[in-house]
């Protein structure tokens, strides 16, 4: 996958006229480099990032300079959720680093259980932490359902598919539940039982009434406190 992007001198407030003109603002940097100011197009960046998401290399060209990234923090207007900033990340491709890949669940769609409306499917573990190589890193834990036979059933860590020689999981343990097959049934919510307008007024002479007698102790203990320190004096 390849991105075309060029260098930019307009920073800050001045990066508004690039978004307007169809382009993202950017930045490339690394352990080996310093940071490089770019623009890319939206258009181009949209499909590639739906591609290659954050997991997988992209060839990026700017000028006659080919780095091979990641993306990474990718910023997003919260209105329109149209990208407007663009980190990429050049990893050592020699250096095992730390990514969140996402876990991904097929079958749903031809599960009898699910079909039916029996049961649904739970992803307690969205993303899970890996060490690999930049090269070797899986762009999604794929997880197919179709091995879950009943409600309760679930696949764990130890039984992903992965390459277990160029990927390892971290801070999971291989017991930890990924995915379970769980119950549809929603339990129903208790019918609030309407209040007549008899009901209605005798809560609201009840509350003032115990409102009242509460500021006529109030007022008791007030007096009884005044009478004790005057008996002092």
């Amino acid at each position: 996958m390849e991105l075309t992007a060029e260098k930019r001198e307009k920073t800050g407030k001045q990066a508004k006229s690039l978004r307007k003109s169809g382009l993202i603002p950017a930045v490339i940097y690394g352990p080996e480099m310093e940071s490089v100011s770019i623009s890319v197009p939206k258009v181009k960046f949209n499909k590639i990032f739906e591609e290659a998401g954050e997991t997988s290399l992209v060839d990026l060209n700017v000028d006659k300079t080919s780095y091979k990234v990641l993306f990474k923090n990718v910023q997003f207007d919260p209105i329109t959720l149209n990208a407007i900033h663009v980190e990429f990340y050049k990893p050592n491709l020699s250096e095992k680093i730390n990514a969140e890949i996402p876990v991904e669940v097929i079958g749903e769609d031809t599960h009898p259980l699910i079909k039916s409306g029996e049961a649904m499917v739970l992803t307690i573990i969205e993303e899970i932490k890996v060490e690999a190589l930049p090269t070797d890193l899986p762009k999604a834990f794929v997880i197919d359902i179709s091995s879950l036979e009943k409600v309760g059933d679930s696949i764990t860590v130890s039984q992903l598919e992965y390459d277990h020689d160029k990927v390892e999981i971290v801070e999971l343990e291989p017991d930890s539940m990924v995915v379970k097959l769980d119950s549809a049934e929603m339990q129903e919510e208790p019918e609030e039982t309407p209040v007549s307008e008899e009901e209605a007024l005798a809560g609201i002479e009840a509350t003032k009434e115990t409102a009242e007698e509460e500021e006529d102790e109030d007022s008791e203990s007030e007096d009884k406190t005044k009478d004790k320190a005057k008996d002092k004096e």
